[in-house]
């Protein structure tokens, strides 16, 4: 490949590894990204238009869990990683990545909002010789339709003196055995430059990087994924539907379908389904599929399945205090957890919020305790702040009900049972509780 006397440049500071590097969006992604990359040797501008997160991060104050709180320190004591709200520091980047939100409208269809903005603003400020890679999970065709047209207004000739890439970002909170270095990583250029150039940056901080033939493969491989995870939580929640409804527990079905060795991976239920990919992605694909005069009905469904189980755990409820003679209007109900999933400190999409809402809205009282999630903050799941109750026997004999919504290890369990009078676990959290004749009037599975 003959390359542009920009690309040559751009490599070799890659591979020099003194490339200067701007992360934009120092969330759950931006900001164990920024400190790889700081790690790596580059230097790096973190961007954020929230003045506090900018503040914290100049403050080495972690606030994302996955991050290494010692690696961030080292990071910023170093001059390696610094962070601002000013665009113009951009222009100092040699690589800008860019990780913001991609959520939905209220009607299920794509909110590109952040993406256009900071487009526009990286456009502003470009020039010869960067390379911009979009990270934020979208649908299949985004950096190429949307992305592209935007940065091209510079004027910059794209392969020969600008670069552009789609590589998705794989975080999975809380996950103790992988993270962003040992992630494979995927990269796909608008042009062979591109992609090349893409592969080279992320190979200097990533274990292992995969070029594939171009953004769009790359954008719906990572929204398949997800699609995957979201198809299977459906499925498996429209088994625990149907086993409730013939008077069968799916905890005890899950773990006899799970002995076979092979044809099969368990899939657990719940709630519902939340954080910042499983509840959206599959909406975005089914939106661009419109596009082509497709229906992806298979797709559809399983996120109608999944929006539907907040309300089944509603009715659930409303069903076991009237077998003890109880209206759900009046009672006291304590939620345990409100993060989309265990020992992560993420509310956003969380199930648990749509369960709080509909259950003050038949007109039960609810609190919540979650360890990992002091203060619900305003969102467009939830649009207030509530802020989370300790977890004590004078609390718990306190509620009438108390529901399990997300199963943080580092709940006392114990506690829970010795005090409670009516527990729904929605997520098996007791093992086997329900089962034990002094509990089983008690506790009560999904």
């Amino acid at each position: 490949m003959a390359w542009s006397p920009d690309a040559r440049e751009l490599a070799h500071r890659l591979t020099e590894r003194c490339a200067v590097v701007g992360v934009v969006g120092l969330g759950y992604v931006g900001l164990p990204l920024a400190v790889e990359q700081s790690r790596a040797g580059f230097q790096v501008i973190g961007l954020d238009d929230n003045a506090d997160k900018v503040a914290r991060v100049n403050r080495a104050e972690n606030y994302i869990p996955d991050v290494d709180s010692a690696e961030l320190s080292e990071a910023v004591a170093a001059g390696r990683l610094a962070a601002t709200t000013q665009y113009g520091e951009l222009t100092r980047a040699d690589v800008i990545v860019i990780c913001v939100p991609t959520p939905l409208t209220p009607n299920k269809e794509p909110d590109l909002s952040y993406i256009l903005s900071v487009a526009e603003r990286v456009r502003a400020v470009m020039r010869p010789g960067q390379l911009v890679v979009l990270e934020s999970t979208t649908y299949p065709g985004t950096t190429d339709e949307v992305l592209r047209p935007i940065l091209e207004t510079s004027g910059l000739q794209l392969g020969e003196q600008m670069f552009l890439a789609f590589s998705p970002e794989r975080v999975d909170p809380g996950n103790p055995r992988f993270h962003t270095r040992n992630t494979p990583k995927l990269v796909g250029g608008v042009t062979e430059a591109c992609g090349e150039l893409g592969r080279l940056f992320y190979s200097q901080s990533l274990e292992q990087v995969i070029r594939v033939a171009s953004p769009a493969v790359a954008e719906m491989a990572k929204v398949f994924e997800n699609t995957y995870r979201a198809v299977n939580i459906a499925l498996v929640n429209e088994m625990a539907l149907l086993c409730d409804r013939m008077g069968l527990d799916v905890w005890q079905v899950l773990d006899a379908a799970g002995t076979k060795p092979f044809g099969i991976q368990i899939f657990y239920p719940g709630p519902g389904v939340g954080g910042h990919c499983i509840p959206l992605d599959p909406f975005y694909l089914a939106w661009k599929a419109r596009e082509y005069d497709f229906s992806t009905r298979f797709i559809e469904l399983a996120g109608e399945i999944n929006l539907r189980m907040p309300y089944f755990v509603a009715d659930k409820l409303q069903g076991l205090l009237n077998d003890r003679k109880q209206a759900l209007n009046g009672a006291r109900v304590l939620l345990l957890g409100v993060a989309y999933k265990r020992d992560s400190n993420d509310p956003r999409e969380s199930p648990a919020l749509k369960v709080l809402e509909l259950l003050e809205a038949r007109g039960a009282e609810v609190v919540y305790h979650d360890p990992h999630v002091p203060v619900v903050k305003p969102q467009a799941a939830f649009p207030r702040t509530l802020a989370a109750v300790p977890l004590t026997p004078e609390r718990l004999a306190w509620a009438d009900a108390v529901v399990i919504t997300t199963d943080h290890s580092a709940v006392d369990y114990a506690l829970v049972r010795r005090h409670a009078r009516l527990i729904l676990d929605t997520r098996n959290a007791l093992r086997g509780a329900a089962e034990e004749p002094a509990a089983a009037a008690r506790v009560v599975r999904l």
